[in-house]
C-alpha cells in the first residue's frame, strides 16, 4: 500500500494531511465512508486507501478481482496485512473463511469495527506482526498512509518518516505456530517490507496454500528488510512452480523466477501484486 514519491510531493503531502486533522478535529478517530464494496471507516490523515475511498468509493479493485478468480466458497483465505478490511469484506463474501492478520493496533481497530459493520461473520481477526520468531518489534505508524506502517526499516530513509510517525512495539509471531493446522488456501500479503521475515515463519502454510499474491517493491527490500532477491525466493520457490507479474502481464516458470525479479529490482520496478502458483 505504499507509493514512494519525491520529498517535495512528501512534503505536500504530510502538509495536506495535517490540515485535515486541524479543520475536522483532534477528537475525531475516523470518518464513515459508503464504498461501493462496503462501509468503512478510515482514519482521518490517511491519503492513500482512505483518501480513494472518499472520493473514488473503491480500492484495490484490481487486485480484488485476481484475487476473486482463485477464490471460491471452500476455500480459506489468510490475509497477511489487512489494513482497514477493503480487500476482506468483499472477498469474505466469496470464501468460507478469512483470516486477517495486521499489526498496526490503531488501523486493527478500524478493521474489527469494519468488519462488524459489514457483517463479516466468517473472519477471523488477528492484532499480530508476522515474523520468523516470536518476539516484540518496533514498529512504525505511518500517519499520511495509515496502510504504510511497517516494522522498523533496517535503513531509517525519509520516505518511511516524513511524517513524523509514532513508534509503538508489536507483537511478532511465526504464522505456522499461530494457525496450527490450519489448512489455508489462498494467502495474500502486503507488510510493506516485511515479506521476508514472514515467509520464513509460515513454511508450512506455504507448503499447502495455492496461491500467494504478494507485493514486491524493491525499496522496501532493500532498507527495510536488508535481504536480497535470492534470500527471499529461497523461502518461496520451493513452494510454487510458476510466477506471474500482472505489470508485466508477464508468466514464468521457477527456472525464471531470480532472473524477473533481479532485473524488476535493478530497475527499481515495483508491482502491487505478483501471484505465484503450484
Amino acid at each position: 500500500m505504499t507509493t514512494l514519491l519525491n520529498y517535495s510531493k512528501l512534503t505536500l503531502v504530510r502538509a495536506t494531511s495535517a490540515a485535515r486533522r486541524a479543520l475536522i478535529g483532534r477528537h475525531v478517530d475516523a470518518l464513515l465512508v459508503r464504498g461501493e464494496r462496503g462501509i468503512f471507516l478510515v482514519d482521518v490523515e490517511d491519503m492513500s486507501v482512505g483518501w480513494r475511498l472518499a472520493h473514488d468509493g473503491q480500492y484495490g479493485d484490481a487486485e480484488l478481482e485476481r484475487l476473486l478468480s482463485v477464490v471460491t466458497e471452500q476455500s480459506t483465505v489468510l490475509m497477511v496485512g489487512t489494513h482497514v478490511g477493503t480487500l476482506a469484506v468483499p472477498a469474505a463474501k466469496h470464501c468460507r473463511q478469512l483470516i486477517a492478520i495486521e499489526a498496526n493496533p490503531r488501523t486493527f481497530q478500524l478493521l474489527q469495527e469494519n468488519l462488524l459493520l459489514n457483517g463479516c461473520h466468517n473472519v477471523r481477526a488477528l492484532n499480530i506482526a508476522a515474523g520468523d520468531r516470536q518476539e516484540e518489534i518496533q514498529f512504525v505508524l505511518s500517519r499520511t498512509n495509515s496502510g504504510g506502517a511497517k516494522r522498523m526499516p533496517q535503513v531509517r530513509d525519509y520516505a518511511y518518516f516524513y511524517d513524523s510517525p509514532e513508534v509503538t512495539s508489536v507483537a511478532s509471531h511465526p504464522l505456522d505456530e499461530v494457525l496450527g493446522d490450519a489448512a489455508i488456501d489462498v494467502i495474500l500479503m502486503d507488510i510493506e517490507g516485511s515479506e521476508y521475515s514472514a515467509l520464513g515463519g509460515m513454511q508450512r502454510i506455504l507448503s499447502r496454500a495455492s496461491v500467494l499474491f504478494m507485493e514486491f517493491i524493491p525499496h522496501h527490500l532493500r532498507n527495510v528488510a536488508g535481504v536480497s532477491v535470492d534470500q527471499l525466493l529461497a523461502l518461496i520457490r520451493p513452494h510454487f512452480s510458476t510466477l506471474f507479474v500482472p505489470s508485466q502481464n508477464l508468466c514464468v516458470g521457477r527456472d525464471q523466477f531470480g532472473d524477473v525479479l533481479q532485473t524488476m529490482f535493478g530497475r527499481e520496478e515495483s508491482d502491487d501484486g505478483i501471484v505465484f502458483r503450484k
